[in-house]
């Protein structure tokens, strides 16, 4: 009996004095401050456009980075270059076909690269556009966390990428008069995202 009950404290003791597993914080996208913004070569230059409808949660553990999770949901018809005809193309048919594809999803799938001085890393998942599913490798870079002024939880994270807009069927062109093409296939896609953590 006694070494039954010796064996229990032994037990209870090294439970409390293992260490405790550090856990990811989650944080949703605080819309007024993130972006997601891309760019597109048009002719000789390149054109900028954005999402304004969007949203997503990162599961961020700064002593884990590896272990990163991340989930995101663009409503394509919020598309915005600022040239109203240029998005009314935009969202027809010949391109993002939004009442057939209303969104853009994106989930993680791994965490590579981690560099633990930069906060940087390789994000890898599954982007889905216009009715096709491909896996992208996005440059991410943690920025920070901390309380604002009110006391809220926030984290800081930036997200790079490039994607050819005919690997998810946006095949649409114009030949020009010296025979290329008027828009690029190449598109650059740069998201800076601030997180809450929500109240508990």
């Amino acid at each position: 009996m006694k070494s039954r009950i010796s064996a229990m404290i032994v037990c209870a003791a090294l439970a409390i004095s293992a260490p405790v597993a550090s856990l990811a914080d989650t944080y949703l996208i605080d819309k007024d401050h993130t972006s997601v913004t891309f760019r597109i070569r048009h002719l000789f230059t390149k054109v900028s456009g954005r999402f304004d409808a969007f949203e997503g949660k990162v599961d961020f553990d700064p002593a884990k980075p590896e272990q990163t999770k991340v989930e995101g949901t663009i409503q394509t018809k919020s598309i915005n270059t600022n040239v109203e005809n240029r998005d009314k193309h935009l969202r027809s048919d010949a391109f993002f076909d939004v009442e057939k594809y209303p969104t853009i999803t994106f989930a993680s799938t791994k965490v590579t690269d981690v560099d633990p001085k930069a906060l940087s890393g390789k994000l890898h998942g599954n982007l889905t556009m216009h009715g096709v599913e491909k896996p992208v490798v996005l440059d991410v870079q943690f920025l920070g966390k901390g309380k604002d002024p009110w006391g809220n939880e926030k984290a800081g994270f930036t997200a790079t990428t490039q994607v050819n807009r005919k690997d998810f069927g946006l095949n649409w062109n114009e030949t020009v008069e010296t025979g290329g093409l008027l828009v690029g296939d190449d598109v650059e896609i740069e998201i800076s995202a601030e997180g809450n953590i929500p109240a508990r």
